[in-house]
C-alpha cells in the first residue's frame, strides 16, 4: 500500500505488532457520504499546512515523513478509573478471549437495538494490539458485514493509518455500541451503558499501549463526560493508564475536510505515543 510516498508493508518483526503466533484479521464507517476524497492529497495538504507558529527543526535523513513537523505530545487530560467488574458472576468480565466475546455480543439482547439488527459488529484487528481505535456505532455497511469500518469512512481510516505508517492489520477496531441504531442516530445513553461492558473487556483482553477516541460519542462513552470535541482534543487522557487521544471520526472528515488538519496532528500524537 502506498500513501503519501510511503510503501507500507507488514513486516513481521514490526514494532507495531508484539510478538505472537497469530495474526488478526483487518478493517469501518459510521456515517458515510458518497464519495471518497483522495487520501494523497489530504496528506500532502495537512503536511504542508504547518502551525505558523512552529519553529522548523533540523530534518534527519532517516526521519519519517509523518514525523516531519509534528506537533509535541501534549500535557495530560482527565484520568479515568474504569469501574472494577463484579466479584458475583460477572460473566463478560470472566470472558477468556476476544473470540469469547464476539460469540456473546452476536448474541446480545440486553437493549432495543438488537431488534433492527442484521448483524452485530464486535470488533476486529490483532488481538495484541497497540493501538485500539474506537468509534462511536456500526453503520449500515457494517450491519451488513458484521465487520466495523468497512465502508467510505474506513477506507478514510485505512488512509490515515498507512500515512503514520501503521497497517490495519496490526491495530484492533471496534465501536462504543456494537449494534447499528436506527439511521445511524447518536447511540442512547441506556444503549451505550449496556455496551460499554463488552468494550472494557476487550481493553482487558488486549492491553494496548495507545488508545484513539474516533468522535464525540465514542470519547464521552470512554471517559464517561459531557464535553465537547474541542474540549477534549489537544490532550492526553489516562484509561486505566492507558494513553487516549480524541480526534475527528472519519465520516466526519467525509463532511468537513477544514478538520484534516487537526486529525493529522492527533494521529502523529498517536504514533508519538506508540514509540515513546
Amino acid at each position: 500500500m502506498e500513501l503519501g510516498g510511503a510503501e507500507i508493508v507488514a513486516e513481521p518483526d514490526s514494532p507495531l505488532l508484539r510478538r505472537t503466533e497469530d495474526s488478526g484479521p483487518r478493517t469501518e464507517s459510521g456515517r458515510m457520504e458518497s464519495s471518497v476524497p483522495d487520501v494523497n492529497s489530504m496528506i500532502r495538504r495537512a503536511k504542508s499546512e504547518g502551525s505558523p507558529s512552529s519553529v522548523p527543526r533540523p530534518q534527519s535523513s532517516h526521519e519519517p515523513k509523518w514525523k516531519r513537523g509534528a506537533p509535541p505530545i501534549p500535557g495530560p487530560g482527565l484520568t479515568v478509573t474504569l469501574p472494577t467488574p463484579s466479584l458475583l458472576g460477572d460473566s463478560i468480565a470472566e470472558l477468556p478471549t476476544l473470540e469469547a466475546l464476539a460469540a456473546v455480543v452476536k448474541k446480545c439482547r440486553k437493549c432495543p437495538l438488537c431488534e433492527g439488527r442484521t448483524h452485530a459488529v464486535p470488533g476486529e484487528g490483532h488481538p495484541k494490539a497497540r493501538l485500539v481505535l474506537i468509534g462511536e456505532g456500526p453503520g449500515a455497511v457494517e450491519d451488513e458485514t458484521g465487520r466495523p469500518f468497512v465502508g467510505p469512512a474506513g477506507e478514510l481510516l485505512n488512509g490515515i493509518l498507512a500515512a503514520i505508517e501503521i497497517p490495519r492489520e496490526a491495530v484492533y477496531i471496534a465501536n462504543i455500541v456494537k449494534c447499528r441504531p436506527p439511521q445511524n442516530r447518536k447511540p442512547l445513553p441506556d444503549e451505550v451503558a449496556a455496551c460499554l461492558p463488552y468494550l472494557h473487556r476487550q481493553l482487558a483482553l488486549i492491553q494496548p499501549k495507545v488508545i484513539v477516541a474516533l468522535g464525540g460519542t465514542a470519547a464521552e462513552g470512554l471517559l464517561g463526560v459531557k464535553k465537547s470535541l474541542g474540549d477534549l482534543r489537544g490532550k492526553v487522557h489516562r484509561l486505566d493508564g492507558i494513553p487516549l487521544v480524541v480526534t475527528y471520526h472519519p465520516a466526519a472528515l467525509l463532511r468537513n475536510p477544514n478538520w484534516k488538519k487537526p486529525t493529522w496532528d492527533d494521529v502523529r500524537i498517536t504514533r508519538q505515543l506508540l514509540d515513546a
